[in-house]
């Protein structure tokens, strides 16, 4: 640090800007970077940057009056350290670059080129473009073809590309929403630190969806023992924020309560588990995880929560300022606070060691956005394997590590509201990515072997006749992208939940989902979910004790008498599978009294 500031007893804004001006030489050079990075980044903290551009302006000014050309220059060199280190401020301050403006325009009137050409604000990119990923360079060799079943991918190259998602996330968060979240204690109208928070809780939420997809305990034991060994290699590239979402996942109440499962597991799956977890457990203010994260070299992503956490402790145990005027700041707590936000800059100057494939980036963008609350995903878990009186554990059966203390509030945040013009390009490029790889004959349609395939990536993908539009036996890239389409609209994003049928009537005409013809008449009976999917009509559920398959479509759909026929066929191709997976969404009926249903249940 400037020898003539002592930060620890505090000083004025003031004099902390005057020592950033002298740490530089008439040639530019600087000879404290540290407190020049840390000030230009940490003032918004103590004043705003419109006010430090205009006292930057008045020292100027006073040094032309002093003739003090010295000072001018380093004047100069401060403001282009500024503008080179921190752009997108500039191009997310329109006031602020307007001043900058104003002092190169009266360091051109003045006729002072050399001054002025330190100063290049017209050359600041946007802020979407400096936060775009830069394209990969292609590889010089035979492309692979890469497969999109989760299944059948190796852990390193999930582990890559979760990393690689999150790094695009990670690199769209800047200082003011650092400095928004600490000072409000929340994410409110913060959208990209939310969307950030969003991905991690997706991550978490996708790792137990793709479990309890598995209707077999040696199954769900086979997935649990994968993404054991995606974590491992996450731990590998140095990446524990992808690592703490993944442990997270895995070390949920709606994974852990399945003994079943559990037993299935290796004791070495088990006891690699286990380290994992204790590496990111809470224990000792997450020493186990500072003492890792300190050791690294190279690229590294931190738990941003534990960081954000830092943050507000911070916040709340020093003040920023020493004196009741509010005119000199608390050097020390800038220091600390410049130490936690300069170890979060450093991911956003580090490239990760992946190389990313467009194909699985789309799939899993689309994947990760699943909507399942709490209750959902645990009332899937009851139904994989019910509770029972008495449960008692084997002797030789492996449990699963405790669940780690989970961190604060952050990662609770709602999700943020889709962008839907994002949300249709991703789709776009998804459906784009399954025909190139699953569609064998090249004819731009999807077979029903082809579409069993494809439903290992999304588990609770509808049937073949949802997507199926005009019931000519495949599926088009305009049907699929639809489905996906009608999906995120209506559900939310939501690939399927536990659902709750009941009895409705319709008094309208409605059309036929299947061939759109008109359906007249009064008290047109049907069964309908009242989380705001609908069954096909009662003309359809004649026999009794007969599996059906609800339809994932939006509410007040129908199925006239002619597409019966086909309906019930379409149920009876579905029949073995769903009898045997009790996959949620399973329609049965179970009769009274002259063969009228007189209950519906799912499951």
């Amino acid at each position: 640090m400037a020898g003539t500031l002592d930060l620890d007893k505090g000083c004025t804004v003031e004099e902390l800007l005057r020592g950033c001006i002298e740490a530089f030489d008439d040639s530019g050079k600087v000879r404290d970077p540290q407190l020049v990075r840390m000030f230009l980044m940490m003032h918004p903290w103590y004043i705003p940057s419109s006010q430090l551009a205009a006292k930057l302006l008045h020292i100027y000014q006073q040094s032309r009056k002093d003739s003090s050309n010295s000072l001018q220059v380093k004047t100069c060199h401060l403001v282009r350290y500024w503008i080179s280190a921190f752009p997108a401020e500039f191009d997310l301050n329109p006031e602020l670059a307007e001043q900058i403006k104003e002092l190169k325009a009266l360091l051109d009137q003045e006729g002072n080129r050399r001054h002025s050409s330190l100063i290049d604000i017209e050359s600041v990119p946007t802020y979407k473009w400096n936060r775009q990923v830069t394209q990969r360079n292609p590889v010089e060799q035979k492309k692979r073809k890469m497969s999109l079943l989760f299944d059948h991918l190796d852990p390193m190259e999930l582990a890559a590309h979760l990393t690689y998602l999150e790094y695009c996330s990670f690199c769209k968060i800047l200082f003011q929403d650092y400095h928004s979240f600490v000072t409000h204690g929340c994410t409110v109208d913060n959208p990209v630190l939310e969307r950030f928070i969003s991905l991690f809780n997706s991550v978490s939420q996708w790792v137990q969806l793709m479990i309890l997809s598995k209707p077999t305990a040696p199954q769900r034991a086979l997935v649990i023992t994968h993404f054991v060994h995606v974590a491992e290699k996450l731990l590998e590239l140095q990446n524990f924020n992808t690592l703490m979402a993944v442990v997270g996942g895995l070390s949920h109440s709606s994974i852990s309560r399945l003994k079943e499962t559990h037993s299935h597991v290796s004791p070495e799956t088990i006891k690699l588990w286990e380290g994992l977890t204790e590496l990111v457990t809470a224990t000792g203010n997450y020493g186990n995880y500072r003492r890792r994260l300190a050791a690294c070299v190279g690229f590294r992503f931190p738990i941003l929560g534990v960081h954000l956490k830092d943050l507000v402790a911070l916040q709340l145990a020093l003040p920023d300022w020493l004196d009741p005027t509010r005119t000199r700041l608390n050097g020390a707590k800038m220091k600390q606070l410049f130490s936690i936000l300069e170890e979060l800059a450093m991911v956003t100057s580090l490239q990760p060691p992946v190389q990313a494939n467009p194909d699985l980036l789309s799939l899993l963008t689309v994947s990760l956005d699943q909507y399942q609350t709490e209750d959902e995903l645990y009332q899937l878990s009851l139904q994989r394997e019910p509770r029972s009186k008495s449960s008692p554990t084997s002797p030789t059966s492996c449990t699963p590590p405790p669940r780690p203390p989970v961190l604060e509030e952050w990662t609770s945040a709602a999700k943020p509201k889709l962008d839907q013009a994002l949300m249709v390009e991703h789709i776009e490029k998804m459906v784009e990515s399954v025909f190139r790889n699953f569609d064998v004959d090249g004819d731009g349609h999807i077979s029903q072997e082809e579409f069993q395939i494809i439903r290992g990536n999304f588990p609770y993908l509808s049937a073949f006749g949802d997507l199926d539009q005009n019931q000519d036996g495949c599926i088009s890239k305009e049907e699929m992208v639809s489905y996906f389409l009608r999906s995120s609209s209506v559900l939310g994003g939501r690939m399927g939940f536990v659902h709750n049928f009941h009895e409705s009537n319709s008094l309208r005409p409605v059309a036929c989902r299947h061939c759109k013809a008109l359906i007249l008449g009064i008290y047109k009976q049907g069964l309908k979910c009242r989380g705001g999917l609908t069954m096909d009509w009662r003309g359809s559920l004649r026999s009794e004790r007969r599996t059906f398959r609800w339809w994932r479509t939006a509410c007040l759909t129908s199925t006239c008498n002619r597409c019966c026929d086909w309906i019930k066929h379409s149920c009876l191709l579905w029949r073995k599978d769903l009898d045997q997976s009790r996959e949620p969404g399973v329609l049965r009926q179970q009769a009274g009294a002259g063969g009228r249903a007189v209950r519906v249940a799912c499951g």
